[in-house]
């Protein structure tokens, strides 16, 4: 069965937000009036996309996750997304076109420990241009790569952008290394 837009939008921004959160704050992501959501939101728990931990909070199910085409990582997964990876599929950073900042991540993690490093001028230029999100899906968390295209579509100044972004992945690599069997500090 397809999903309405709306519905669509609705499990899109509760992937953004990526943990339980109450249905006021689901509308003000998504930019909807409250009720229109909230009926949307019951509907969608209905159908197993959504579920409702505890009273007024709701959180995204992996049938959710699933109608947004992300599929669930086992442990195998994502040890091989958090392992260093060769060269030729290293993420290069730039400041701008032809401008090399010298900087590149050779995978998940090490990606995760660069961030701070790198320039909000940086991060808004990759994310303009789709690169960080091309990269996370080449290889294979397409789930990071959906949030980073949802991030985009925010159209937020370059400073918030960096540091939702590095939340964003901070938050991935420590599910990453939870599912993986690793311990990781937040």
């Amino acid at each position: 069965m397809s999903l309405s837009p709306v519905k669509s939008e609705i499990l899109a921004a509760m992937l953004l937000l990526d943990k339980p959160e109450r249905a006021t704050q689901i509308a003000k992501e998504v930019g909807k009036e409250f009720p229109s959501v909230m009926m949307h939101i019951i509907g969608l728990t209905r159908m197993g996309y959504t579920a409702s931990p505890e009273k007024g909070v709701y959180a995204l199910t992996e049938k959710g996750k699933e109608a947004l085409g992300i599929t669930e990582i086992n442990s195998e997964n994502a040890k091989a997304l958090l392992a260093d990876m060769p060269q030729g599929r290293a993420f290069h950073f730039y400041a701008g076109l032809g401008k090399p900042l010298s900087l590149q991540a050779r995978g998940l993690k090490d990606f995760c420990d660069k961030i701070p490093q790198i320039n909000s001028e940086s991060i808004g230029f990759h994310t303009s241009r789709g690169d960080f999100e091309s990269w996370f899906k080449a290889i294979g968390d397409v789930e990071l790569a959906k949030k980073v295209a949802l991030l985009k579509e925010k159209k937020m100044g370059e400073e918030a952008l960096r540091s939702r972004l590095t939340e964003i992945v901070k938050a991935r690599c420590i599910e990453l290394s939870t599912l993986a069997g690793h311990v990781i500090s937040p």
